[in-house]
């Protein structure tokens, strides 16, 4: 069984429950009370207030302020009676229901006419005379009766028959509880993209421009390759004083003495060239260890370069990936400016959304967003 069909049970059974309810005609007593009430004020209100009787002006005449004393409890009374004739006509009056726009009116006509009287008591104690007529009495008690049949009438025993055992319906949305009120999350200004990538692309620029200036270093130390020591096209071993002539082309040469210390230079030049021409020799030999990458030999000795100012570039990049963390003691959360928005402390965990190494962007439980930049000691949950 439903809400709705459980309540119509209730409301039929309490309905049930309440003895029948007995009028004049389809009129409670306490309708039809009310309305001989308003009739009599309704005639009353066109005898003059003012003056003698006949040459006074009534409240009809006095401005616009029939529209309260006499205009607005002829409203209520006339939507007492519609409701009655035609139950599915007018219900309520804004989110007042028609018994309760009935009291409202029937207490401010009350009011109205009880100042009538006030300012008539006003100009006596002044010295004039009373300016209300009897017809100020008469509206102010046929009001006051009326306040009797609308405000008190639930209270008053022989009235109070007319408002039990009746159905219950939804509130207005205007006569329902109120919403509470959330307070507004601080504003925080997103941060340019191109902020974020700036040092990751300074520090990789920087040592991308020192690399390829460190390279002519590089390329000054690596050793000399065999084929540039034979671009002349003859053979390493001729340079080296190796005499590759046949035996008999030497017979007809005529001999030549030199002096003992000439022999000693020329033997000492001869031995220089041979040297060179043997570094060269074992340089030939072993042409792909020269021109191998360091990485691709099978060798694990460390290499260094203490030429290079090349440094590898460290990401700076913040993380993106959410985590909880506990202070151990209370520190403030700020903004972009270093205004602290909120604080918090080591018996609540908090939300980090970015790990930014130096800082943490931590989000309140109700939506504002601030910066810890005292990470030391946070334990990450």
């Amino acid at each position: 069984m439903t809400d709705e069909k459980q309540d119509g049970n209730i409301d039929e059974a309490v309905a049930t429950e309440e003895p029948p309810q007995y009028g004049v005609g389809p009129f409670s007593i306490r309708e039809v009370a009310l309305a001989g009430t308003w009739l009599v004020a309704f005639v009353v209100s066109f005898f003059p207030i003012y003056g003698d009787l006949g040459v006074g002006p009534s409240v009809w005449s006095s401005g616009i302020d029939w529209v309260l004393t006499v205009g607005v409890p002829t409203v209520a009374v006339f939507l007492i009676v519609l409701r009655r004739l035609s139950p599915q006509g007018i219900r309520r009056v804004g989110s007042l229901g028609i018994d309760q726009f009935a009291s409202v009116a029937f207490s401010v006509a009350t009011v109205l006419w009880l100042t009538i009287i006030w300012n008539s008591f006003i100009q006596l104690a002044s010295g004039r005379a009373f300016l209300g007529t009897w017809v100020v009495w008469v509206e102010f008690f046929l009001m006051l009766a009326g306040v009797f049949l609308t405000v008190l009438a639930p209270f008053i025993a022989p009235f109070a028959q007319d408002f039990r055992g009746r159905p219950e319906v939804p509130a207005h949305r205007n006569a329902r509880p109120v919403l509470p009120v959330s307070p507004r999350p601080a504003f925080v200004r997103p941060e340019p993209a191109a902020d974020e990538d700036a040092p990751y692309s300074e520090d990789t620029a920087t040592a991308d421009e020192n690399a390829y200036e460190a390279a002519p270093a590089h390329a000054a130390q690596a050793p000399a390759t065999p084929y540039a020591a034979s671009a002349d096209g003859s053979e390493a071993t001729a340079d080296a004083g190796v005499d590759d002539t046949p035996r008999g082309a030497y017979d007809d040469a005529e001999t030549t003495v030199l002096p003992l210390d000439e022999q000693d230079a020329d033997a000492d030049a001869r031995a220089d060239v041979a040297a060179a021409a043997t570094a060269t020799t074992v340089a030939a030999d072993r042409p792909a260890a020269a021109t191998e990458p360091v990485h691709a030999r099978e060798s694990f000795e460390h290499v260094e370069n203490p030429s290079s100012t090349v440094e590898p570039a460290v990401a700076t990049a913040p993380q993106h990936q959410a985590f909880w963390a506990l202070v151990p003691e209370e520190r403030d959360i700020v903004d972009e400016i270093g205004i602290p928005v909120f604080r918090i402390g080591p018996t609540a965990w908090a939300l980090v959304i970015e790990d930014r190494g130096d800082a943490f962007v931590v989000r309140h439980e109700d939506g504002r967003i601030g910066y810890l930049h005292d990470v030391s000691g946070v334990t990450r949950g």
